[in-house]
């Protein structure tokens, strides 16, 4: 069961709202614009919301119009409010006023002062207002800004942080200033007391799915005497305030919703809300080592948090929560898609990291002490699951998950590589990378290996190697050996010995003077080889460096082909489209330049001519990719991997099922799998940093298995099934919508 955790983002509907909207659609149907007996009905039902809502918001004055939504009621202020600006200035006003916004409003508030301001053609001068690190505006700020403003725009709650404005202070800011007053009243609804008329409130939207009613329908109040411009005209609806048929439907759900909220009974009070929270905040401190709340509580709605946890980014934990079935936000629900830091936090002048990788939590007034709860278990679980999977610290007694051979760490397109043997506890770093020194570092201890080196395949041009402060931050878990060379490679030894494994190095100048590749072997066989940036998926390599001499780099790339042969998986220290791995085999079909330099058809001057065509004609990002084509028809079907669910489903029920494989990291699958594929054998867990461990496995089935990956939403197994389809492996699919659309189990009784 899920529990629903992202109430800003939007709520479920209420029951009883349900009920008057089904009502409406199924036998109150009428037009209220019709003067028969259903037109009658209907008008009298719009009346009725509309004095309710009066109630709610005490505004018994003023208009107050249904509109689809926030965002409408936004438009519709902002463009009365500028065009009153605009006749103003057509009647040869020469004052210049500014438009103020909040620095963390919503985005639908500044861009609708951008949007209305060149189609007006006033072109006026827009000004964030600076908000402190308790998210609170600067009023002095305010103040001394309040004399030439034109419309201020503020928030009576912030929908990242919960936090709530001093909106008493800013009426009291802005008294004597010719300004106009917008106050985003979505949050508030329900939760604050807004006091429009007492503040001298001139605008204020309201959303009704943001407190349990359906989406499409909202409310605008406006202030009598405010100036008013419809945003929609024609036929005269909504006393020519706002054209088109009214959502009556919507209208009568939020009609129940603000009865609701007159009964004292629906909706949990003050104090509980703040229990609540409480309850949530302390579940989080105990499972998350560290955490910070974001904003203030003390300043913040009883029913939201915001935090982040040192190491830990967003998407982490995003993942964790949904795999606990908790469905909570990486910040406002209208940016979540968007991997870009928190323009709330930033404005807040919050450190980078917290901006980068807060989470939202938000509860409703109409959750229940036992889903409370319920959601404070599941919190700890996921706790527990990152200290297993020794992402966090653990106590000593802890039973850590297993260790795989393999590990990939990727950030922005450059890979690091954790080399693990199980059985004599001993690993090997492959190119560190500075954001990952602290995790390695408490995977190593957590697990208490022994690190036998730190290496890289080359010396970088674009970042600095952090194997110093890697082998820093583990004085006692590094292997007491002899010097190394600059790479990190012991001096004098041969290879690395890993319990069963080994690794030795293959020298490859060219790329870079120093370029080196590794190779494992497991006994006598070679497995794979780490091959830094010479041969990356899709390209020949990088040859960004002075020291790539076309002849050289080229007697490299056959000096690599000798030693592993066309079918050895070989891991870029750069994979800017999540190929994973390549093979020469792989590459030389893609390129013929490639199986030209191999073969030895092409002197240096051809193959530097050939190299810089090669490099110029790349999309998208120079170098870094290549744009597959018709050349390789594993590369063009594996554009399209998405399977549907329903021919999954049929997949599973023919003669020849497909392998289905799990590729959420270990900390997710631990705390839920898919409904119904518990003990299934057709089932693998295969992560996807742990991929690489079995992408051999997969590409020896025979051609016709079908691969089905799956994750939770679908976009970490499309990179596992394109990376497969495109080894070789052309049966590989991903589950459209991942476990996000998994259906639950039927019911004996359905």
């Amino acid at each position: 069961m899920e529990i629903y955790l992202d109430a800003n983002a939007t709520t479920p509907v209420l029951p009883q709202a349900r009920a008057a909207a089904m009502a409406v659609m199924g036998d109150a149907y009428g037009n209220p614009s019709s003067i028969h007996g259903s037109g009658l009905k209907a008008r009298a039902l719009l009346d009725e919301v509309r004095a309710a809502a009066r109630r709610v918001l005490g505004v018994p004055t003023g208009q107050l119009l249904f509109t689809s939504g926030a965002t409408e009621g936004i438009q519709t202020a902002v463009l009365s409010a500028l065009t009153a600006l605009r006749q103003r200035k057509d009647a040869g006003d020469t004052a210049t006023l500014q438009l103020l916004y909040g620095a963390t409003e919503h985005k639908a508030v500044p861009e609708a002062l951008k949007h209305w301001n060149a189609v007006l053609g006033l072109h006026l001068p827009i000004q964030a207002i600076p908000v402190g690190t308790d998210g609170r505006h600067d009023l002095d700020w305010l103040r001394a800004q309040a004399p030439t403003a034109g419309l201020v725009c503020t928030m009576a709650a912030n929908n990242e942080t919960g936090v709530v404005s001093d909106l008493d202070a800013i009426a009291g800011a802005l008294q004597g200033s010719p300004a106009l007053w917008l106050v985003d009243g979505v949050q508030a609804l329900g939760k604050l007391a807004l006091k429009p008329l007492e503040r001298g409130i001139d605008y204020a939207p309201f959303s009704g799915h943001k407190l349990y009613a359906p989406k499409g329908v909202g409310m605008l109040y406006v202030r009598e005497g405010a100036p008013f411009t419809p945003l929609l005209a024609g036929g005269g609806q909504e006393g020519a305030l706002r054209a088109g048929t009214e959502n009556m439907a919507g209208i009568a759900a939020l009609g129940a919703v603000l009865q609701a909220l007159q009964d004292d009974a629906t909706f949990a009070n003050s104090a509980t809300l703040a229990d609540h929270r409480s309850r949530l905040a302390s579940a989080l401190n105990e499972a998350f080592a560290g955490l910070v709340f974001n904003a203030p509580p003390a300043l913040s709605l009883p029913t939201t948090l915001n935090f982040a946890v040192p190491g830990l980014s967003s998407k982490l934990l995003l993942d964790l929560f949904d795999a606990a079935g908790l469905r909570v936000s990486g910040g406002s629900a209208c940016s979540a898609s968007k991997a870009q830091p928190s323009y709330v936090l930033e404005a807040m002048g919050l450190p980078a990291w917290q901006t980068a990788a807060a989470v939202r939590m938000s509860f409703g007034a109409a959750d229940s002490t036992a889903m409370i709860d319920e959601a404070c278990a599941r919190i700890r679980a996921c706790g527990a699951a990152l200290r297993t999977n020794c992402i966090m610290e653990a106590p000593q007694a802890t039973e850590h998950g297993a260790v795989p051979l393999l590990t990939r760490f990727v950030v922005d397109g450059a890979c690091c590589y954790l080399l693990a043997d199980a059985a004599s506890q001993r690993c090997v770093v492959i190119d560190p990378l500075p954001e990952l020194v602290d995790r390695l570092a408490q995977w190593v201890r957590c697990r208490e290996f022994t690190v036998a080196a730190v290496v890289d395949t080359h010396s970088h041009g674009d970042h600095q190697s952090s194997a110093p402060e890697l082998r820093a931050a583990l004085p006692h878990q590094l292997q007491a050996e002899g010097a190394t060379d600059a790479l990190g490679w012991p001096e004098g030894a041969a290879q690395i010995a890993l319990g069963a494994h080994r690794l030795t190095r293959l020298a490859l100048p060219g790329h870079t003077a120093d370029s080196t590749a590794y190779l494992l072997h497991e006994g006598d066989t070679l497995r794979l080889a780490f091959v830094g940036d010479t041969v990356m998926p899709g390209a020949l390599g990088r040859s960004d460096f002075a020291q790539s001499e076309p002849l050289a780099y080229a007697s490299s790339l056959r000096t690599l082909e000798q030693a592993v042969g066309p079918h050895t998986l070989l891991l870029p220290g750069h994979d800017y489209e999540d190929r994973f791995a390549c093979t020469l085999g792989v590459e030389c079909t893609a390129q013929p330049l490639l199986a030209g330099v191999l073969q030895g058809q092409l002197d240096a001057a051809a193959f530097a001519a050939a190299k810089e065509a090669l490099e110029r004609d790349l999309a998208p990002t120079a170098y870094q990719t290549m744009a597959c084509g018709a050349r390789v028809d594993a590369c063009t079907q594996s554009m399209h991997v998405e399977l549907p669910m329903e021919q999954a489903q049929a997949l599973r029920q023919a003669g020849t099922p497909p392998l289905l494989v799990d590729v959420r990291e270990p900390y997710e699958q631990q705390l839920g799998s898919a409904p119904g594929l518990e003990g299934d054998d057709r089932v693998q867990a295969v992560p996807l940093s742990g991929l690489l461990n079995a992408l051999p496995q997969w590409l020896a089935l025979p051609a016709e298995t079908p691969v089905v990956f799956y994750c939770r939403s679908g976009n970490r197994s499309a990179q596992a099934a394109r990376a497969l389809r495109r080894l070789g492996h052309h049966q590989a699919f991903s589950l459209a919508g991942g476990l996000a659309l998994w259906p639950e189990p039927a019911t004996a009784t359905e």
